[in-house]
Protein backbone atom coordinates (compact mmCIF):
# COMPACT_ATOMS: atom_id res chain seq x y z
CA UNK A 1 0.00 0.00 0.00
CA UNK A 2 1.57 3.30 -0.63
CA UNK A 3 2.79 5.03 1.92
CA UNK A 4 0.72 8.86 0.76
CA UNK A 5 -2.74 6.55 1.26
CA UNK A 6 -3.84 6.31 4.70
CA UNK A 7 -3.12 10.16 4.92
CA UNK A 8 -5.20 10.86 1.96
CA UNK A 9 -7.69 8.45 3.29
CA UNK A 10 -7.84 10.78 6.58
CA UNK A 11 -7.73 14.00 4.67
CA UNK A 12 -11.13 12.76 2.76
CA UNK A 13 -12.82 11.29 5.48
CA UNK A 14 -12.17 15.29 7.23
CA UNK A 15 -13.60 16.83 4.66
CA UNK A 16 -16.78 14.46 4.09
CA UNK A 17 -17.52 15.89 7.50
CA UNK A 18 -16.37 19.57 7.31
CA UNK A 19 -18.57 18.96 3.48
CA UNK A 20 -21.62 17.97 5.77
CA UNK A 21 -21.77 20.42 8.64
CA UNK A 22 -21.23 23.06 5.45
CA UNK A 23 -24.04 21.29 4.24
CA UNK A 24 -26.37 20.98 7.20
CA UNK A 25 -25.35 24.44 8.37
CA UNK A 26 -26.64 25.92 4.99
CA UNK A 27 -29.82 23.42 4.22
CA UNK A 28 -31.20 21.97 7.08
CA UNK A 29 -33.41 24.35 9.44
CA UNK A 30 -31.79 25.87 12.65
CA UNK A 31 -32.70 24.00 15.63
CA UNK A 32 -35.90 25.16 17.59
CA UNK A 33 -35.90 27.18 20.62
CA UNK A 34 -37.14 25.23 23.75
CA UNK A 35 -40.16 26.44 25.60
CA UNK A 36 -38.02 27.12 28.59
CA UNK A 37 -35.71 29.53 26.11
CA UNK A 38 -38.51 30.56 24.40
CA UNK A 39 -40.11 32.01 28.14
CA UNK A 40 -36.44 33.28 29.71
CA UNK A 41 -36.22 35.06 26.90
CA UNK A 42 -39.06 36.83 26.99
CA UNK A 43 -38.40 37.51 30.85
CA UNK A 44 -35.52 39.15 29.59
CA UNK A 45 -37.46 41.24 27.08
CA UNK A 46 -39.90 42.31 29.88
CA UNK A 47 -37.07 43.16 32.75
CA UNK A 48 -35.59 45.54 29.77
CA UNK A 49 -38.78 47.01 29.40
CA UNK A 50 -39.03 45.76 25.30
CA UNK A 51 -42.52 44.62 26.01
CA UNK A 52 -42.60 44.31 21.47
CA UNK A 53 -40.54 41.90 21.70
CA UNK A 54 -41.59 39.85 24.83
CA UNK A 55 -44.46 39.53 23.56
CA UNK A 56 -43.26 38.01 20.50
CA UNK A 57 -41.19 35.43 22.46
CA UNK A 58 -44.85 34.72 24.36
CA UNK A 59 -46.62 34.28 21.36
CA UNK A 60 -44.39 31.98 19.81
CA UNK A 61 -43.80 30.00 22.75
CA UNK A 62 -47.89 29.46 22.98
CA UNK A 63 -48.02 28.61 19.61
CA UNK A 64 -45.38 26.24 19.61
CA UNK A 65 -45.82 24.55 23.18
CA UNK A 66 -49.30 24.89 23.88
CA UNK A 67 -49.24 22.15 26.19
CA UNK A 68 -46.04 23.27 28.03
CA UNK A 69 -45.83 23.99 31.78
CA UNK A 70 -44.27 27.36 30.55
CA UNK A 71 -46.91 28.33 28.56
CA UNK A 72 -49.40 28.71 31.48
CA UNK A 73 -47.29 31.57 32.76
CA UNK A 74 -46.39 32.66 29.29
CA UNK A 75 -50.00 33.60 28.69
CA UNK A 76 -50.30 35.57 31.77
CA UNK A 77 -46.44 37.48 31.45
CA UNK A 78 -48.49 38.46 27.79
CA UNK A 79 -51.28 39.88 29.12
CA UNK A 80 -48.92 41.93 31.67
CA UNK A 81 -46.77 42.69 28.28
CA UNK A 82 -49.65 44.24 26.68
CA UNK A 83 -51.00 46.30 29.29
CA UNK A 84 -47.50 47.83 30.57
CA UNK A 85 -46.99 48.33 26.60
CA UNK A 86 -50.14 50.49 26.68
CA UNK A 87 -52.16 48.12 24.67
CA UNK A 88 -54.93 48.13 27.27
CA UNK A 89 -57.88 46.30 24.43
CA UNK A 90 -55.25 43.29 24.47
CA UNK A 91 -53.95 43.20 27.56
CA UNK A 92 -58.16 43.09 28.89
CA UNK A 93 -58.76 40.38 25.78
CA UNK A 94 -55.81 38.41 27.24
CA UNK A 95 -56.66 38.85 30.92
CA UNK A 96 -60.13 37.61 29.88
CA UNK A 97 -59.20 34.92 27.94
CA UNK A 98 -56.15 33.59 30.91
CA UNK A 99 -58.89 33.59 33.08
CA UNK A 100 -61.46 31.71 30.56
CA UNK A 101 -58.59 28.72 30.09
CA UNK A 102 -57.79 28.71 33.74
CA UNK A 103 -60.18 29.59 36.16
CA UNK A 104 -58.67 27.77 38.89
CA UNK A 105 -55.32 29.32 38.52
CA UNK A 106 -53.92 31.13 41.85
CA UNK A 107 -53.03 34.42 39.71
CA UNK A 108 -57.52 34.29 39.16
CA UNK A 109 -57.65 37.42 41.50
CA UNK A 110 -54.90 39.62 40.25
CA UNK A 111 -55.95 38.61 36.44
CA UNK A 112 -59.66 40.27 37.33
CA UNK A 113 -58.33 43.09 39.16
CA UNK A 114 -56.42 43.62 35.44
CA UNK A 115 -58.61 43.18 33.36
CA UNK A 116 -60.41 45.97 35.69
CA UNK A 117 -57.53 48.35 35.32
CA UNK A 118 -57.54 47.67 31.09
CA UNK A 119 -60.75 48.12 31.10
CA UNK A 120 -60.71 51.77 33.17
CA UNK A 121 -57.65 52.60 31.17
CA UNK A 122 -59.76 53.00 27.97
CA UNK A 123 -61.95 55.24 29.59
CA UNK A 124 -60.96 58.95 27.15
CA UNK A 125 -63.76 61.56 28.38
CA UNK A 126 -66.87 61.89 29.65
CA UNK A 127 -68.54 62.54 26.27
CA UNK A 128 -68.00 58.95 25.57
CA UNK A 129 -70.19 56.09 26.33
CA UNK A 130 -70.07 54.66 29.80
CA UNK A 131 -70.38 50.97 29.12
CA UNK A 132 -66.43 50.29 29.36
CA UNK A 133 -66.52 51.82 33.00
CA UNK A 134 -69.58 49.59 34.15
CA UNK A 135 -67.44 46.73 32.99
CA UNK A 136 -64.56 47.76 34.60
CA UNK A 137 -66.29 48.92 37.92
CA UNK A 138 -67.86 44.95 37.80
CA UNK A 139 -64.60 43.73 37.77
CA UNK A 140 -63.27 45.43 40.90
CA UNK A 141 -66.54 44.87 42.62
CA UNK A 142 -65.47 40.87 41.84
CA UNK A 143 -62.49 41.27 43.45
CA UNK A 144 -64.05 43.09 46.28
CA UNK A 145 -66.61 40.25 46.81
CA UNK A 146 -64.83 37.18 45.87
CA UNK A 147 -61.44 37.52 46.92
CA UNK A 148 -61.58 39.61 50.55
CA UNK A 149 -58.31 38.53 51.68
CA UNK A 150 -56.50 39.45 48.56
CA UNK A 151 -53.66 42.46 48.36
CA UNK A 152 -56.11 44.08 45.31
CA UNK A 153 -59.13 44.93 47.34
CA UNK A 154 -58.35 48.83 48.70
CA UNK A 155 -56.96 49.30 44.94
CA UNK A 156 -60.17 47.65 43.53
CA UNK A 157 -62.69 50.25 46.01
CA UNK A 158 -60.64 53.14 44.99
CA UNK A 159 -61.15 52.06 41.49
CA UNK A 160 -64.89 51.49 41.52
CA UNK A 161 -65.37 54.64 43.16
CA UNK A 162 -63.46 56.25 40.71
CA UNK A 163 -65.44 54.46 38.18
CA UNK A 164 -68.40 56.05 39.78
CA UNK A 165 -67.48 59.30 39.47
CA UNK A 166 -66.63 59.42 35.78
CA UNK A 167 -70.72 57.90 35.05
CA UNK A 168 -71.70 60.30 37.13
CA UNK A 169 -69.67 63.11 35.24
CA UNK A 170 -70.75 61.63 32.03
CA UNK A 171 -74.67 62.22 32.81
CA UNK A 172 -74.14 65.29 34.27
CA UNK A 173 -72.24 66.29 31.06
CA UNK A 174 -75.79 64.68 28.64
CA UNK A 175 -78.29 66.91 31.26
CA UNK A 176 -76.13 69.93 30.63
CA UNK A 177 -76.02 69.73 27.54
CA UNK A 178 -79.56 69.62 27.22
CA UNK A 179 -79.22 72.65 29.97
CA UNK A 180 -77.93 74.65 27.21
CA UNK A 181 -80.27 73.62 24.42
CA UNK A 182 -82.60 75.40 26.89
CA UNK A 183 -84.96 72.08 27.45
CA UNK A 184 -85.23 72.22 30.81
CA UNK A 185 -87.57 69.31 31.29
CA UNK A 186 -85.32 66.75 29.88
CA UNK A 187 -82.55 68.47 31.76
CA UNK A 188 -84.67 68.22 35.13
CA UNK A 189 -84.91 64.37 34.30
CA UNK A 190 -81.29 64.00 33.45
CA UNK A 191 -80.70 65.85 36.79
CA UNK A 192 -82.93 64.08 38.88
CA UNK A 193 -81.87 60.49 37.39
CA UNK A 194 -77.90 61.37 38.89
CA UNK A 195 -79.87 62.38 42.39
CA UNK A 196 -81.87 59.05 42.55
CA UNK A 197 -78.84 57.00 41.22
CA UNK A 198 -75.61 58.32 42.27
CA UNK A 199 -75.84 58.87 45.85
CA UNK A 200 -72.21 57.79 46.92
CA UNK A 201 -70.89 60.53 44.63
CA UNK A 202 -72.01 63.78 46.39
CA UNK A 203 -70.12 66.43 44.96
CA UNK A 204 -71.96 65.38 41.63
CA UNK A 205 -75.27 64.74 43.24
CA UNK A 206 -75.61 68.06 44.99
CA UNK A 207 -74.34 69.99 41.70
CA UNK A 208 -77.16 67.94 39.96
CA UNK A 209 -79.51 68.46 42.67
CA UNK A 210 -79.05 72.21 42.38
CA UNK A 211 -79.63 72.33 38.36
CA UNK A 212 -82.43 70.26 38.73
CA UNK A 213 -84.46 72.63 40.33
CA UNK A 214 -83.46 75.57 38.54
CA UNK A 215 -84.10 73.67 35.42
CA UNK A 216 -87.51 72.88 36.83
CA UNK A 217 -88.34 76.45 37.27
CA UNK A 218 -87.68 77.49 34.13
CA UNK A 219 -89.21 74.57 32.48
CA UNK A 220 -92.52 75.86 34.65
CA UNK A 221 -91.54 79.75 33.04
CA UNK A 222 -90.81 77.96 29.51
CA UNK A 223 -94.93 76.19 30.06
CA UNK A 224 -96.66 78.84 31.28
CA UNK A 225 -94.84 81.14 28.14
CA UNK A 226 -96.36 78.83 25.79
CA UNK A 227 -99.43 78.64 27.53
CA UNK A 228 -99.74 82.43 27.28
CA UNK A 229 -98.27 82.43 23.59
CA UNK A 230 -101.26 80.19 22.92
CA UNK A 231 -104.11 82.13 24.69
CA UNK A 232 -102.98 85.55 23.02
CA UNK A 233 -102.29 84.22 20.09
CA UNK A 234 -105.65 82.72 19.87
CA UNK A 235 -106.96 86.64 21.03
CA UNK A 236 -105.11 88.07 17.66
CA UNK A 237 -106.68 85.29 15.44
CA UNK A 238 -110.12 86.45 16.88
CA UNK A 239 -109.54 90.55 16.15
CA UNK A 240 -108.02 89.24 12.43
CA UNK A 241 -111.29 87.49 12.08
CA UNK A 242 -113.08 91.13 13.05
Amino acid sequence: MPKFFLPLCLVFSFWLLAGCGIIDMFYLPPAEDTAQELYEAGNDAMSEKNYVRAVEYYNKLRDTYPFSPYTIEAELSLADAYYLDEEYVLAAETYKDFESLHPRHKAIPYVVYQTGMSLLKQFRSIDRATTILEDAYNNFKRVCEMYPDTPYVLSAQENMLKCRKLMAEHELYIADVFWHMKKYGVARNRYDYIVNNFQDVPEVCDHAKEKGLAAYHLHLEDEAKGIREKREGSWKNWFKWL
